[in-house]
């Protein structure tokens, strides 16, 4: 049988979601739970992998189980066995072809920026020490959604069929020494947010132009784009998925 869980990870003690030869994942952690606690060899397939560092307020990956006769006490116990960095919020019986990644619709993602020095984000936001202008940044980022093809902020060397996604939010919000940038697309790519985030700072900062940022796009060369902003102010936010996946 398949089983969709939804957890919830802070990545600062990870090497992100995927299982590394030498290196801790939430990949790992979580088959080694599963396995334990339903004694079998358990393996997870997830919506998506996280970087070395980046959050994820909700993650779904799916397994294949015989038939878990009380859910509600297995959340418990994983919950009990995980790390205080991961928790599972939810499990649930799917169709037996769905597919944590290729059955999503709509992925969301927002970095979040800080521009006071705080303690308690110093893991959770990037600092920033000047305030950059978030109408100039909002102006830029409106003209993703009028493009496909985004190779420009994509890691090199990847092994993608295709660079294109469709982008269906990109957008700026301020909230008192808070900024938090929130995009929805059908799908991203690796690096893709941290490098459309580091070019509209400097679209921000007005170290180009919206012009500028029109033409890195339309160049599809990573060379052109900003640097990628910090992996510790990201976060995947939501991963939504039609219905008809659910037994």
């Amino acid at each position: 049988m398949r089983y969709f869980i939804e957890i919830s990870y802070s990545g600062k003690n990870y090497h992100g979601w995927q299982i590394q030869p030498d290196a801790i994942s939430v990949q790992e952690v979580l088959e080694r739970t599963l396995s334990t606690l339903l004694r079998s060899e358990i393996k997870v397939t997830g919506a998506g992998r996280t970087d070395t560092g980046v959050h994820a307020k909700q993650l779904f990956a799916h397994f294949n189980a015989e038939e878990i006769l009380d859910v509600q006490e297995l959340i418990f116990r994983l919950n009990s066995f995980l790390p205080k960095d991961i928790s599972v919020n939810d499990l649930f019986r799917v169709t037996d072809e769905a597919h944590a990644r290729f059955d999503a619709v709509a992925r969301e993602y927002q970095y979040v920026i800080s521009l006071k020095k705080d303690p308690f984000r110093e893991d959770f936001a990037y600092h920033l020490h000047q305030e950059p202008s978030v109408t100039l940044m909002n102006e830029a980022a409106a003209m993703l959604s009028s493009y496909k093809d985004f190779q420009c902020f994509s890691r090199s060397n990847t092994d993608v069929k295709t660079y294109y996604c469709t982008i269906q939010k990109a957008a700026w919000e301020q909230e008192e020494s808070q900024l938090v940038f929130t995009i929805v697309a059908d799908r991203f790519l690796r690096n893709m947010v941290r490098a459309i985030v580091g070019t509209l700072l400097d679209v921000g900062f007005e170290k180009i132009s919206r012009q500028d940022f029109k033409d890195i796009i339309e160049s599809k060369d990573r060379t052109k784009a900003g640097a990628s902003a910090p992996a510790h102010g990201l976060y995947l936010t939501k991963v939504v998925y039609p219905e008809t996946i659910k037994r």
